[in-house]
């Protein structure tokens, strides 16, 4: 069992010589997952060791799941529920961004405030948090003790109203003031006798309607008016979907889900209402509550259906001016969802079977009518202008942004059907590849967050993907018999590889060079090599005696490692496959790591591998099976799990078994609601089923069926850390204790589907009854981790769960993190050096304090023409710190000659001197990479064409041209200067873009 590590805390020491500095020796634990050690000396006082730490950065692979979807104040931005989290879409800066926060439950609904700047999200629990979308952060909890339908904002911000059950309760907004409570009940409004469905308000903030499942529909006062405190609203025959406000009015649209619109008129204004005037003693204790405590006290308004003829005398009155029904004759689609933009009269309706309608208001005249899948349409949202609609499926996990003017697509994004299964970054770690059991093939954008290709052509569950050392071809496994080669420039599937018998295989990989692919037979127990040129099968390798569960490529050499059920792991080498083969076995009364050597044996007239004599226990004779297999980045250490939930390590060259971790404790399983037995009992099942080095290779990451990520140090075999990728309930197996409220004398409560009368949910049959839909079920997805792979630029890492595609990084909201810090090193010395320019020693103190703002002010301080001569003085140790600082500023700031510059400097300076530190400083290396090519890529889009380019040219010389001329009066030109006028200097024009000026960028001050 893994041993945890515990952040350390500053700790004072003494020392016999006071003079003497304090020194820590270095901690093994690498950066490349958040470990980098800041080593502090503080006059020999004190030793403080700063750990970062790796933390949720965003979710990929999954768009929607259910809730409400919310546009932003500036009507640019989607607010989009994913389970339990939230994620915002920023449709014109084209970026995805997942909150850092989660509910216990799925969340619900999501409520919005009218400036922007606060949500509440309430999941299906009742849970609700109070979000700050400026900071990102949660302000309070709070829990409205059952379950919530949905939320909404008055317009003027004050208010809030949440439906839950059959009743509305209204509470005041929390301000910018701070307060003990945030959420303070005002009013609690009974009348619906079913539960309520849906909230809209006027435009004043005066009156709100709420729907009901009962048929009804209730306008309530938000104040306690004389003329309007409650109104019961019918005319419908099925439950209320969704109700409307006109404009400055209190006019009314109800929609029922039998696809049925009622148009409602009142006959008073808003400004109509009229306050409700206390008299008497009651006045004067009324006004006296109200100035000492306004709003403590919960009011309590009791509405009737059928209200007595003397109550509704003076009071506002309502009348149905037409009904329309969106349903032909015959036909008969439930409306799931809808929206109204009341400035446009734009209303837009979605129905069970993937369609929606848009309709124009009162005239009820239609505008279009699409398809956007076959599955019901969940939530429906309108931007601010009315331009875009936003449409989410949650049977699809799929979420459309439309423009209904032009009629064009501004987002169309879907996750996978089915859950997750493997992965695979790009070389460059720009680019991320999944696959899933719905036979589809997604490739993301890690800075985006956006899917922009799918690939279809799999019939089956894709169990493999793998990228080339190019990045531009993508490799995959399928249960359809087939491995097929995908290339990103043209965006098709270019090759296609099968096996001589149809077999489903279980794990593809490819070589380094991208020449030899090679895919894993789940039921053949082979192995089946092809050519990546010609397509030709090249080799089957024979040899186990089980499925294939892993296959890995080592980096530096031509040696495949197979894992199987067989319990062995086996090395081939792929040099001499033209001559002979060799058969090697284990017998299981051997010790671990014993090797056996049978005779040779040949298959004449075929082509075949030569299998190493290499072959060895992956662990101890008890449950052994090999699950998962990978490499370390260098090649020179191979690392197995095993169904013992044991994490073997070996040396390739001599298979001899370097350590091992056993991993069973720190994997935790929950106990399933169906389960028999415990969560300590269950465990001893589990294992780990998917391994990924590090990108130094100095810790590995470890995941399986279990809610936890472990990352272990390879070399003290200690446990380091344990990620937990979700918290929530709404997934099966994330309780280690099952809840005993549900443990009845009848049996598990967990059997009966509670969420039958829900949308979308399973009937329960009456007893006795035979017809009906006998598949339809209703489960709960299990919490597991089936695949996991670090980024080549070691910066994070990824996870495909249950939940989606989880991205975790480096923790760069870190404030202090200094490195080899004394008492001399000080901001102000800094910029005294600056001003001395002395900008070597000024770089390297601000390395040792390591405040991001300064490090810029000290680079950027640096003139352009003696950037080589500081570069060359720098020492090695601090040489690759100011490359990582350099790859991360690429992706932030607009100087990129400037710091293009430092780089090639840098990188000419301490070339030869890097080559011996190249597998660790690979990961910065490589972030250094990704961060240019992305750079390139960008501009290099700008001159595809040259006509492109000459445009581009154009533009830039009309800019500057527009520049010189702006506050200056353009004399009159004679006839005929403009033939004599020669053509301006395209060059000079350019060059001015680039050249330092004073007060710029290398010009030898700050920047402004």
């Amino acid at each position: 069992m893994g041993r945890p590590v515990k952040n350390l805390k500053c700790v004072s020491l003494r020392e016999k010589e006071p003079s003497a500095a304090a020194t820590v020796p270095a901690c093994p634990l690498p950066a490349a997952v958040g470990g980098e050690k800041a080593q502090v000396k503080m006059g020999a006082e004190h030793i403080c060791e700063v750990f970062s730490s790796d933390v949720f950065s965003n979710l990929l692979g999954t768009v929607y799941r259910c809730g409400n979807l919310n546009f932003t104040c500036d009507g640019n931005s989607v607010i989009s529920p994913v389970g339990n989290r939230v994620t915002v879409f920023d449709l014109k800066n084209n970026k995805s961004d997942t909150l850092p926060l989660a509910t216990r439950y799925n969340v619900k609904c999501v409520g919005l405030s009218p400036d922007g700047r606060l949500a509440i999200i309430v999941d299906e629990g009742g849970d609700a948090l109070l979000v700050s979308l400026v900071c990102r952060s949660v302000l309070h909890h709070f829990h409205f003790k059952g379950a919530v339908h949905s939320v909404s904002f008055s317009p003027d911000g004050r208010k809030f109203v949440v439906t839950k059950g059959n009743i509305a309760q209204m509470y005041h907004a929390p301000g910018r003031k701070r307060e003990f409570n945030a959420f303070i009940l005002d009013k609690t409004y009974f009348g619906p006798y079913d539960e309520t469905t849906c909230i809209d308000w006027t435009d004043d903030s005066r009156c709100f309607a709420v729907g009901s499942k009962d048929m009804s529909t209730w306008v309530f006062g938000a104040e306690r008016w004389d003329n309007l405190i409650y109104y019961a609203l019918g005319g419908h025959k099925d439950a209320i979907v969704a109700c409307f406000f006109e404009s400055s009015s209190l006019d009314l649209y109800t929609l029922s889900q039998d696809g049925a619109l009622c148009v409602w008129q009142c006959d008073t204004p808003p400004e109509g209402l009229r306050l409700k005037a206390p008299t008497g003693w009651k006045a004067d204790l009324l006004q006296r509550e109200e100035e000492d405590a306004e709003g403590e006290e919960e009011t309590t308004i009791r509405g009737k259906a059928a209200p007595a003829p003397e109550e509704q005398r003076g009071k506002v009155k309502y009348s149905r001016l037409a009904k329309y029904f969106f349903n032909k004759e015959g036909d008969f689609n439930h409306l799931t969802a809808a929206a109204y933009h009341k400035k446009v009269h734009l209303l837009v309706t979605g129905f069970a079977s993937g369609i929606f309608h848009l309709h124009e208001l009162p005239e009820f005249s239609l505008i279009h009518s699409l398809s956007v899948s076959d599955q019901r349409v969940a939530s429906i949202a309108i931007n601010s202008s009315g331009d875009w609609i936003a449409f989410g499926c949650s049977g699809l996990g799929q979420l459309l942004v439309w423009e209904w003017q032009s009629e064009s697509y501004v987002l169309k994004q879907q996750g996978h059907f089915n859950s997750m299964v493997s992965l695979a970054y790009s070389p460059d770690g720009q680019r991320i590849a999944t696959g899933g059991d719905d036979g589809k093939v997604k490739v993301w954008n890690t800075l985006s967050g956006f899917c922009f290709i799918t690939f279809t052509e799999h019939s089956s569950g894709v169990t493999g993907v793998t990228f080339t050392s190019t990045g531009y071809v993508i490799v995959t496994s399928s249960m359809d018999g087939t491995v097929r080669a995908f290339d990103l420039h043209r965006y098709r599937n270019f090759r296609t590889f099968t096996s001589p018998r149809p077999t489903q295989f279980s794990c593809v990989a490819v070589d380094s060079s991208g020449e030899i692919v090679s895919a894993g037979a789940q039921d053949s127990f082979e192995i089946f090599i092809w050519s990546m040129q010609t397509g030709r099968l090249l080799d089957v390798l024979s040899g186990h005696e089980g499925p294939i569960s892993g296959l890995c490529f080592n980096p530096m050499k031509s040696i495949l490692a197979s894992a199987s059920w067989d319990k062995t792991v086996r090395l081939w080498d792929m040099v001499d496959s033209w001559r002979t083969t060799e058969t090697l076995a284990l017998t299981s009364d051997d010790p671990p790591g014993t090797i056996v050597q049978p005779g040779l044996e040949q298959d004449e007239g075929s082509v075949a591998c030569r299998l190493e004599p290499r072959v060895f226990l992956a662990s101890d004779l008890r449950l052994s099976a090999a699950l998962a297999v990978t490499f370390r980045p260098d090649g020179a250490e191979l690392a197995v799990a095993t169904l013992n939930s044991q994490i073997t390590f070996w040396d390739p060259e001599n298979a001899v078994q370097t350590g091992s971790i056993e991993g069973r404790h720190d994997l935790k399983t929950g106990r399933k609601e169906l389960d028999k037995i415990t969560a300590k009992h269950s465990a001893k099942g589990k294992a780990f089923t998917t391994l990924c080095y590090s990108a130094d290779g100095q810790s590995i990451l470890a995941g399986g069926m279990s809610k936890f990520v472990c990352i272990y140090h390879v070399k003290e075999q200690i446990l380091r850390k344990k990620f937990e990728i979700s918290c929530n309930l709404s997934l099966d197996a994330m309780e280690e204790f099952l809840n005993r409220r549900k443990m009845t004398e009848f049996g598990n409560l967990a059997l009966i589907d509670q969420d039958a009368a829900e949308e979308g949910g399973v009937a329960i049959p009456l007893p006795g009854v035979k017809k009906g839909d006998m598949s339809s079920r209703h489960f709960k997805p299990e919490i597991r981790v089936t695949s996991l792979r670090f980024s080549p630029t070691g910066r994070c890492w990824a996870a495909t769960t249950t939940e989606g595609l989880l991205i975790y990084s480096l923790d760069a909201r870190m404030l202090f993190d200094p490195f080899e810090l004394d008492t001399s090193v000080t901001p102000g010395r800094i910029r005294a050096a600056l001003r001395q320019r002395d900008f070597t020693r000024a770089i390297l103190m601000a390395f040792r304090l390591n405040e991001r703002k300064l490090l810029q002010e000290a680079l950027e301080s640096v003139p352009w023409d003696e950037i080589e001569v500081v570069s060359s003085s720098l020492p090695d140790l601090y040489v690759e710190k100011v490359l990582e600082f350099l790859a991360s500023s690429f992706e932030v700031s607009r100087h990129l000659e400037f710091y293009l510059l430092w780089t090639q400097k840098l990188l000419v300076a301490h070339g030869q001197k890097l080559k011996s530190r190249a597998g660790k400083l690979l990961p910065a290396v490589q972030f250094l990479q990704k961060s240019i090519q992305r750079h390139w890529e960008d501009i290099s889009k700008l001159y595809v064409l040259p006509e492109c380019c000459d445009w581009n040219r154009y533009n830039v010389q009309y800019a500057l041209a527009v520049s010189k001329q702006r506050g200056v009066k353009r004399p009159s030109d004679p006839p005929g200067s403009e033939d004599e006028a020669g053509p301006p200097d395209d060059d000079e024009d350019g060059l001015h873009l680039l050249r330092g000026r004073p007060g710029e960028v290398g010009a030898g001050g700050p920047l402004p």
